[in-house]
């Protein structure tokens, strides 16, 4: 069964609630291949969401450590367990086992879990960061283009 992108799961940070509906969306390419066991297609969903999610971690640690966020090192080591998680179900692949089902749930349960508990906790931090940069920004430009701007 698809999942659907939930208000739910906005961090309010435009940026990653993008990524995260982009890897919700390869998360539902592996529901549709449960039923046809296209093993082609599995390979290139089991790649693309590789690819994408290591994109996605890189980004979001980086705002995490420019914003200073306290927990940014344990939150890349889940992201890391993730990623190892993600690469063993594809060496069980190329073994030849069938996963499709089973990395399903596991890649449903853990994003909408990962977005709701994890990344929540960091929102707060990253936001803060954004705005003062935002504020310097205001801050550097003279009154004159402040004003025509």
């Amino acid at each position: 069964m698809k999942i659907s992108w939930s208000s739910n799961f906005e961090t309010g940070i435009d940026v990653i609630d993008e990524q995260h509906k982009r890897i919700l969306y390869y998360i539902n390419d592996i529901d549709e291949v449960c039923f046809t066991h296209d093993r082609e297609k599995i390979k290139d969903i089991l790649d693309n969401i590789i690819d994408y999610t290591q994109s996605h971690f890189t980004f979001e640690e980086s705002l995490q450590q420019e914003a200073g966020y306290q927990f940014s090192v344990p939150h890349k080591k889940v992201h890391d367990l993730f990623i190892k998680k993600i690469e063993d179900y594809r060496l069980r692949f190329l073994k030849g086992e069938t996963i499709e089902e089973d990395l399903y749930q596991v890649l449903t349960k853990w994003l909408i879990n990962h977005i709701k508990h994890d990344d929540a906790d960091y929102v707060g931090a990253v936001k803060d960061n954004m705005n003062q940069l935002i504020q310097e920004k205001q801050k550097k430009k003279g009154w004159l283009a402040r004003f025509f701007a």
